[in-house]
């Protein structure tokens, strides 16, 4: 599978994005999806996950402001965020997972400015 995200960009705080997450080929229903942020200087870390079943789950500190859905027509996974603040000034970067298998997209920079 290959992922592209788009759909960063910078907008102030309070503001809101969506994140779209485009994958290819025919499995993409079969995986679970995620998305990550990596803030300069920082590790990687957990965001959202979509299981292929539809089931979300969020980190703590997002939970509330983003919704992560699934369109499996389109093969694609969102993140609608809303409320950003600073601290979500980051790369994001959205996965596929099947097993222990992760396969990373390349990311898309979101800035929030305060």
């Amino acid at each position: 599978v290959q992922l592209q995200a788009y759909g960063g960009g910078l907008v102030q705080a309070g503001g809101s994005l969506r994140l779209s997450c485009a994958a290819s080929g025919s499995a993409f229903s079969s995986y679970a999806m995620s998305w990550y942020r990596q803030a300069p200087g920082n590790q990687r870390e957990f965001c959202a996950t979509i299981t292929s079943d539809g089931h979300p789950f969020y980190k703590d500190s997002v939970k509330g402001r983003f919704t992560i859905s699934r369109d499996n027509a389109k093969n694609t996974v969102y993140l609608e965020m809303n409320s950003l603040k600073p601290e979500d000034t980051a790369r994001y970067y959205c996965a596929a997972i099947e097993g222990v298998t992760y396969t990373w997209g390349q990311g898309t920079q979101v800035t929030v400015s305060s």
